[in-house]
């Protein structure tokens, strides 16, 4: 159901944006289902934090102080609270101009899983030139990023993914692709890098896919057996090759992304777009599908 409420109002360090496209996440569906409340409040949430949406493209419509590099009229792409609306207010420092080659419906997509892919592949996962990383979820929100950003880098990309999204993952630039419904990509195979996406694999078995001194870089979504069980292996056995990490979204890490975009390393993909008023049914699909890319809202 779509409501009407205020306009908000622009404080110090932020801007408002009109929006003209927000992508959906995962997170979404999990703060919709009360796992947040320690974070979002016990009692209902004020907007907007009681409105969903973290993605966001827009332009700027009104600006704070002590905004730096941000203008009336810019185009942006970042990251947000309720982007699920006509109007927000966001943090300057989790926006960045918009790539001129994208469209708003595909710069919204970016932020979220763009910056999740960044900093598994460059940050967790140090991946060097010529080294091999097993990306699972290779042609969903993280995965299709992941791919991409791992060749920008230089590596050799194995991608994991269903039997219909096999093209598109070596489209993606993939050097080899495994069907996970026919064949197993941990198999006599040494990675110097795995980063899994809710690959549905154990982590004893993502551990044995790894070389000697190489890296397990857990993006666990709503695996929660995964999240435990990578807790336990890092923090009671004190294990270095595991990696887990809540994402971040940085101005920094969405210009690096939007250069990619730009040298042509770097293509978003949508799957959907839904006006707003059928979000429900949009969140329904990506929670009940397996979207190639993102799946995007237009107010």
């Amino acid at each position: 159901m779509v409501e009407e409420i205020e306009r908000p109002t622009v404080g110090d360090g932020r801007v408002l944006l009109h929006i003209h496209a927000a992508a959906l996440n995962p997170t979404d569906h999990i703060a919709m289902r009360g796992f947040l409340r320690p974070q979002t409040g016990w009692r209902r949430p004020a907007p907007p934090l009681q409105i969903r949406g973290l993605d966001v493209a827009g332009i700027v419509e009104a600006v704070g102080a002590d905004v730096d590099g941000l203008t009336v009229g810019d185009a942006v792409f970042g990251s947000c609270l309720g982007s699920l609306a006509e109007y927000a207010v966001a943090r300057a420092d989790r926006l960045a101009p918009k790539p001129e080659r994208l469209s708003f419906e595909q710069a919204a997509g970016i932020a979220v899983a763009g910056c999740m892919a960044l900093e598994g592949i460059r940050d967790h996962a140090q991946l060097h030139a010529g080294q091999r990383i097993a990306i699972t979820g290779a042609t969903g929100g993280v995965g299709s990023f992941a791919v991409q950003i791992a060749k920008a880098y230089g590596a050799q990309v194995t991608a994991v993914c269903r039997t219909e999204n096999v093209e598109l993952a070596r489209e993606l630039g993939a050097d080899q692709v495994f069907d996970y419904t026919r064949e197993d990509y941990l198999r006599g195979e040494r990675y110097d890098a795995i980063f899994d996406n809710g690959g549905g694999r154990s982590l004893r078995d993502l551990r044995r896919g790894v070389a000697p001194g190489a890296i397990v870089v857990l993006n666990c979504g709503q695996d929660v057996s995964l999240i435990i069980a990578g807790g336990i292996a890092r923090f009671i056995r004190r294990r270095s090759d595991i990696k887990q990490f809540v994402r971040k979204v940085r101005r920094e890490d969405l210009l690096e992304l939007a250069r990619l975009v730009e040298d042509g390393r770097l293509r978003p993909l949508v799957d959907r777009v839904y006006p707003l008023a059928e979000a429900p049914a949009a969140m329904e699909y990506l929670m009940a599908r397996h979207p190639r890319g993102k799946v995007i809202v237009t107010p």
